[in-house]
C-alpha cells in the first residue's frame, strides 16, 4: 500500500469514527432505562462492539471506492455515503438526545433508504465495498424495528 492509500485509509476511519464520536455524545440514560422495551432487545454491552466493528467495515467500505476514483465515478457514492453517516448520528440525537423515538424513527427510515442505495453504487464500483455494507444495513434493519417497537410501546 502506498503512502497516499494509507493516508486514505485514515481518513476514511477518521471520517468514520467521528460520526460515531458525534452520535456517542447522546447516549442512553434514565428516560431509556424507564422505557417499556420488547423482550429482544439486546443487553447494552452489545451496542459499542457492534458499532465499532460496523463503522470499520463502513470505512473501509468507503475507501475501497474511493481508491477507484482514477477509472471511474465515485463522487454520488461517497457523497450518498456522507450523507448516512449524517443520518446515523443525527438519529442518536433524536432518540437520545430530545428523546423523540418518533423522529428517530422517520430518520432511521431515511437512513436505511440512503444505506441501500449507497450500497448498491458502491458495489457498482467495486462489489466488496458493497459487501461490506450489508451488515451495516442488516443492523440498520434491526435498529429500526427495534425503534418502531420501542415507540409503539410508549
Amino acid at each position: 500500500m502506498n503512502r497516499r492509500d494509507l493516508l486514505g485509509l485514515i481518513a476514511a476511519l477518521a471520517v468514520c469514527f467521528g460520526a460515531a464520536a458525534v452520535g456517542s455524545q447522546f447516549m442512553p440514560g434514565a428516560w431509556y432505562a424507564g422505557l417499556e422495551k420488547p423482550p429482544w432487545t439486546p443487553p447494552g454491552a452489545v451496542f459499542g462492539p457492534v458499532w465499532t466493528v460496523l463503522y470499520a467495515m463502513m470505512a473501509v467500505a468507503a475507501w475501497l471506492v474511493w481508491k477507484r476514483r482514477a477509472v471511474t465515478a465515485v463522487g454520488p457514492a461517497l457523497v450518498l455515503f456522507v450523507i448516512q453517516l449524517a443520518l446515523n448520528a443525527a438519529w442518536s440525537w433524536l432518540f437520545f438526545g430530545l428523546e423523540r423515538p418518533d423522529l428517530a424513527l422517520i430518520d432511521i427510515a431515511v437512513l436505511w433508504a440512503v444505506i441501500l442505495a449507497t450500497t448498491a453504487l458502491f458495489w457498482r464500483v467495486r462489489p466488496l465495498a458493497g459487501w461490506l455494507l450489508l451488515p451495516y444495513l442488516a443492523w440498520v434493519s434491526f435498529a429500526a424495528a427495534l425503534n418502531w417497537q420501542i415507540w409503539r410501546l410508549n
